[in-house]
């Protein structure tokens, strides 16, 4: 069997693993550099429509609209950026609607991780112009469905099985997070819980790289300070600290539960609106401003845009408000 065995032309399969392996590894490793500069633009792209919306003035440099004097127009501004998003996906495609996390993890369970091209395009411009109009988002879903969109795109473009396509598409995304918030060990657990289900040197060499070049992104474009700056050096916990923290993690659960369950009761109930849903940025939008306005900042102004700082002059807690704004705003457009 040996000799038989032997004068076979054949090769061992580990060896075309390998040479497989790297290619998608270096395929990873130019999608995130790629993806990197889409994050840095991105950014750009809120700075300036913040800029423009709230100042009027043409400008890249960081600006927040908690720093506005607009009155209770303010309060319209969110809304007036639902709509262009709306439009945008009636137009353009329905596939931007969501928070862009849930949506590549659809992409990739029930589609073999394929998603439209034009993805990588509408959901950066769709999140600058939500973001920098007041929308209550963060960067980090729209910049992780804009990554998985190129990493399909290049999938489906190229020779490769679904599988190996998944795996350009969790890069993608994870080189776009870790690029935003510079969290590279954050990033590639995400790809692994969300985006990969599974842990195989197949799939975890190509994100892994991809983490890392996504990493030296954020420190070559952004800074190497952190994206949530500490004011206070945080004392050694005690042991009465850690069990508390272990109540707050309790607590944690049980809120996101509800939370999680608020929002499809709020999503089925838009649903049921007679309106159709390319209305419904506007209107979420429109009650997220209202209700910041009302209960956050003085008349005529709103928080920081995915910082999360709202000051000393807030009217309640922000954890208060946003168990209520989450359910209302995260199936939009965004």
């Amino acid at each position: 069997m040996r000799q038989f065995l032997n004068e076979e032309p054949l090769k061992p399969k580990r060896t075309s693993s390998k040479k497989r392996i790297l290619y998608i590894a270096m395929l990873a490793v130019g999608l995130a550099g790629g993806v990197a500069l889409i994050a840095r633009l991105l950014v750009g792209l809120i700075n300036l429509v913040t800029n423009l919306s709230f100042f009027g003035r043409w400008s890249l440099a960081e600006s927040s609209p908690a720093h506005a004097t607009l009155g209770l127009w303010v309060i319209a501004l969110p809304a007036v950026g639902g709509i262009l998003v709306g439009l945008m996906a009636f137009y353009g495609s329905k596939a931007i609607r969501g928070h862009g996390i849930p949506e590549a993890m659809e992409q990739i369970l029930v589609n073999k991780s394929r998603i439209k091209p034009i993805i990588a395009f509408l959901k950066p411009l769709s999140a600058a112009i939500s973001i920098g109009t007041g929308g209550p988002f963060g960067a980090e879903g729209p910049i992780i469905a804009t990554g998985g969109a190129l990493g399909s795109t290049i999938g489906q473009i190229l020779t490769i099985s679904d599988s190996e396509r998944k795996t350009l598409l969790a890069a993608g995304a994870t080189a776009g997070m870790v690029t935003i918030f510079g969290t590279p060990l954050a990033a590639i657990f995400l790809a692994i819980e969300l985006l990969l289900f599974e842990f195989s040197a197949r799939s975890i060499i190509p994100v892994a790289l991809a983490c890392i070049t996504g990493a030296a992104g954020h420190h070559l474009l952004f800074g190497t300070d952190p994206v949530f700056a500490l004011s206070e050096t945080i004392p050694e916990a005690s042991n009465a600290a850690l069990l508390a923290y272990s109540a707050i993690g309790l607590l944690s659960g049980v809120l996101s539960v509800v939370i999680t369950r608020l929002v499809y009761f709020i999503e089925d109930g838009f649903e049921k609106l007679p309106l159709h849903w390319m209305w419904w940025p506007a209107l979420g939008d429109w009650q997220w401003a209202l209700l910041v306005t009302l209960l956050l900042k003085p008349w005529g102004r709103l928080p920081e845009h995915h910082r999360y700082s709202v000051g000393d002059n807030a009217r309640v807690p922000y954890s208060v408000v946003v168990p209520i704004q989450t359910p209302l705003v995260v199936h939009l457009p965004g």
